[in-house]
């Protein structure tokens, strides 16, 4: 047998699927495409699930694919034995209703034998124990011995989760030889010893399980299969376990390279290797789909990985940074599989060099102050860290708890993990109970609880983009901080800002701070207890000290865009009540740079007149070019001018009201342009229901509008390119078009009639009598029910007094139709009555009048039987 690379064996699989009428699909991404019950891609299947069941129709019934997954359920295992990892290739051949078992065996066998060249002798099929027919296939079919086929039950040979789709599976083993086995007289198939691998898992969806157990046949069977690629390549190229096959082996020596020591000496070493040879290939990969490592889901995994190779290294005694070298033998291995991985290189690299110089620093200091608290661990003879200290690292230094672990479990120590999850708890309480929620990070900013009250901020956005301001406060996340570093998230509260706030519908700026060299930008900008303004964000140079005079400079040109949108909501407001009524008040709104979204109480949907009406008023105020002036005034003063004030705001005694020439006055606090031409243009994308007497508008204006325009253009010139003609004779083609394909679906509908006649060759030889009348009923392929009823019609006369009943089978569904001549129906016939009974043969329902009945169904296998049955409900009412 020829020791095929990783590589090879992928290609291979792909191919001799592909030669079985497979579609061969790319591996699809590790982030999950709508599915919230996965973390990441974990198995072949699972990005298959719409096809399987039925959200979403398939590119066709037979796919191959090789799909990369992640695993880390047993995270910890991993390194420890050769066994473990969380990385791995799933080779997997799919059938959504087409073939079944026989032919899902026959190939299995097939491929291992023959193409890939394992001796049948030394494979070892098993079956769930109830499974005659996969028994049957393996033994009568394909000829292996009744005594090397095995049946387990259930544990090991049938796939259920719960309520839904599952069935039987069929697994097939290879015999590695002695060398890998136990010594045991017994040892065989089932054995825990490494003799025997299980290496392809063929199973059979035949059954629905309503969830208490009980099983119905499904209609449409699959097939959905899955072969470790490692584990394949390990049997073939005969090696112990995935880390010695070739290109895994190939980045182990890396490994070791680096660390100048040699696998299979030392267990500690070896155990390091592992480890960091599995995690790269996942951090790699991972990063190539797309995702950055956080504090929190997938991001939390990716982190998690990297710093747990990070430690290892300097465990083998490796100095500096060396992950991104081993991120390029990972994509120099598997770049002919996933090409993305070259595509992404410069990216990839990017980002584990960030990570990696980022926790080099977390690990330094938590080391220490680990290693701080062994000591006073051994000084008072305990062998558990306090949950409180394992809390205090993580919390304060950042420190992972599962490296805490680690590090102690090494060391012949533990961790008090109990108590850690009572300390967790205890911060969460905290903070749930105390602090203000906020949507920063989708988190409780409750950290803001602890600021001074008679702190305060003033806005000096108004009149300056740019401002240089005292750092009054820091904090992170958690805690009030005299110092903000590189690569930290927190919060930054000035004396002055010429930052807006989000509020009154209007988003908040963005832009940075810096001081010197440091940098300091920001995410959102909110008002917390009273007049204090939250600069939130992250540190990406340098660090901030309490004290320092910043600079703070907001993003101006996403400032000039907002304040374009603002202004555009108080004309639409204006035009709103013009065209409407004065029953319409705004009932909310959100601007940012790119758009507006004004909500206002009106009782119907605007009609095309109206919103054309609205459009124009608004263009009509912006072309005037009106100026925009701001006073500050009483509130009472204010509403005796006719300042129109938001519905439900609440206003101070002094108030802000913004006026646009003559045409609009609103009470406001968000900023504006200087006149209305600066807007440029205005157009309404969309205008729906949000609630029970509330609509909404959806527009834009200025540089969205000609983003908008131009997308448009670009759309309607590759239509004219694709209808072969130019934008400005679009309409004439479409409307020809559309004259010729009504010409072409009639001549269609006639031809499909007569093929289905000619089908049928020679009609008379398929009547039968039966009492006093014909009966025909037969089968045709792809007629739609038009085509049925005019074939039926054409039947009847042929018939001339009697019954005409057909089948048509169109892909996965059936149409059945049945008609009756009026004297067969005085003799007691009713096609009605006949469809009613007939089409749950097909899996439908249906039914009609005593002179013509039609049904549909979904199971085209057993028309045949359908037809017969036809026949005898038929004989039953005439005889």
């Amino acid at each position: 047998m020829k020791k095929y690379g990783v590589n090879e064996l992928r290609q291979m699989f792909l191919e001799y699927f592909e030669s079985k009428g497979h579609l061969a699909m790319k591996s699809f991404s590790l982030v999950p495409h709508n599915d919230k019950s996965l973390l990441l891609i974990n198995s072949g299947m699972a990005p298959l699930k719409p096809y399987f069941t039925g959200q979403e129709v398939p590119p066709s019934k037979r796919v191959v694919t090789c799909q990369k997954c992640i695993r880390t359920g047993d995270i910890e295992n991993v390194g420890k034995t050769a066994r473990h990892g969380t990385f791995f290739e799933m080779l997997g051949n799919f059938s959504f209703g087409d073939y079944f078992k026989e032919e899902s065996l026959a190939w299995t066998w097939e491929f291992l034998t023959e193409v890939v060249g394992l001796d049948g002798d030394r494979l070892y099929p098993s079956v769930y124990l109830d499974d005659d027919e996969a028994w049957e296939i393996w033994n009568k079919q394909i000829g292996i011995p009744a005594e090397k086929i095995f049946r387990f039950g259930k544990e090991d040979n049938f796939w259920e989760h719960g309520a839904g789709p599952c069935g039987p599976c069929s697994e097939v083993y290879y015999d590695r030889g002695e060398k890998y086995g136990c010594g045991k007289e017994d040892c065989t198939v089932g054995c825990d010893c490494d003799r025997y691998m299980e290496i392809w898992n063929n199973v059979f969806t035949q059954f629905e399980n309503d969830g208490n157990n009980n099983y119905t046949e499904l209609d449409q069977k699959n097939i959905d299969t899955g072969m470790g690629l490692e584990r394949l390549a390990c049997v073939v190229q005969d090696v112990d376990s995935m880390f010695d096959v070739d290109t895994i082996k190939a980045l182990r020596e890396a490994v070791s390279n680096l660390a100048g020591k040699e696998y299979g000496v030392d267990d500690a070493t070896d155990v390091s290797i592992r480890v960091i040879t599995d995690h790269i290939r996942s951090v790699t990969f991972m990063i190539s789909d797309g995702i950055m490592p956080s504090n929190e889901g997938r991001g939390y995994v990716l982190r998690r990985l990297l710093r747990r190779a990070c430690r290892h290294g300097r465990l083998l005694g490796i100095d500096g940074e060396f992950l991104v070298g081993l991120a390029d033998d990972v994509i120099k291995g598997s770049k002919d599989g996933y090409p993305e991985l070259e595509e992404k290189r410069a990216f990839i690299e990017k980002v584990v060099a960030q990570e990696e110089e980022k926790f080099n620093k977390t690990i330094d200091k938590g080391l220490n102050i680990l290693m701080e608290m062994e000591r006073e661990m051994v000084a008072e003879g305990k062998k558990v860290l306090s949950g409180e200290n394992a809390f205090k690292l993580y919390d304060t230094y950042g420190f992972p708890i599962d490296l805490t672990i680690e590090i102690l479990e090494e060391k012949g120590l533990r961790v008090d993990q109990e108590g850690f999850a009572e300390a967790m708890e205890a911060s969460k309480k905290i903070a749930r109970e105390s602090w203000k929620s906020t949507n920063y990070m989708g988190a409780d900013a409750t950290v803001y609880l602890e600021l001074d009250p008679k702190m305060e901020a003033s806005f000096v956005g108004y009149d300056h983009l740019e401002f240089d301001s005292e750092i009054q406060v820091l904090t992170t996340e958690e805690a009030l901080v005299e110092t903000l570093k590189e690569g930290q998230n927190g919060t930054i509260f000035v004396k002055e800002t010429p930052f807006y706030a989000t509020s009154g519908g209007q988003e908040a700026d963005r832009g940075v701070i810096t001081y010197g060299d440091s940098e300091f930008v920001i995410d959102d900008v909110i008002k917390v207890l009273g007049d204090k303004i939250a600069h939130i964000g992250h540190v990406t140079k340098g660090e901030f000290n309490v004290g320092e005079i910043a600079t703070l400079q907001i993003d101006k040109e996403r400032r000039e865009l907002t304040a374009r949108n603002h202004s555009t909501t108080h004309l639409l407001h204006k035009a709103l009540r013009m065209t409407l009524g004065d029953h319409v008040e705004q009932a909310g709104s959100f601007v940012d740079s790119e758009r507006l979204r004004f909500d206002f109480t009106h009782f119907e949907a605007m009609t095309k007149a109206e919103i054309k009406k609205v459009e124009e008023i608004v263009n009509r105020e912006i072309a005037a070019d009106l100026p925009v002036s701001v006073e500050l005034m009483p509130i009472e003063e204010a509403k005796k001018t006719g300042a129109a004030a938001l519905f439900g705001e609440k206003y101070g005694d002094v108030v802000r009201v913004v006026s646009m020439g003559n045409f609009s006055r609103e009470l406001c606090g968000g900023t504006h342009v200087k006149n209305t031409g600066s807007i440029m243009a205005f157009k309404i994308v969309s205008e729906t229901s949000v609630a029970a007497g509330v609509r909404r508008i959806e527009a834009i204006t200025s540089k969205g509008l000609f983003a908008y325009y131009n997308r448009l253009e670009t759309t309607l010139s590759e239509i004219a390119g694709k209808a072969k003609t130019t934008p400005d004779k679009l309409e004439e083609r479409v409307e020809n078009l559309l004259k010729e394909n009504k010409a072409l679906s009639s001549e269609v509908e006639s031809l499909k009639s007569k093929l289905a006649k000619d089908s049928m060759g020679d009609v008379s030889e398929k009547i039968e009598r039966i009492g006093d009348f014909a009966f025909i009923a037969t089968a045709v392929e792809g007629i739609d029910m038009n085509g049925l009823r005019d074939l039926g019609d054409q039947l009847k006369t042929k018939v001339g007094s009697g019954m005409v009943v057909l089948a048509s089978k169109n892909g996965d569904k059936v149409n059945l139709i049945a008609m009756a001549t009026d004297d067969a129906i005085k003799g007691g016939a009713h096609a009605g009555n006949l469809i009613k009974e007939v089409a749950p043969m097909v899996g439908g329902g249906g039914g009609g009048r005593p002179n013509m009945a039609q049904a549909g169904g979904k199971n085209p296998d057993k028309i045949s039987e359908a037809m017969a049955k036809a026949k005898e409900v038929f004989t039953a009412q005439v005889v």
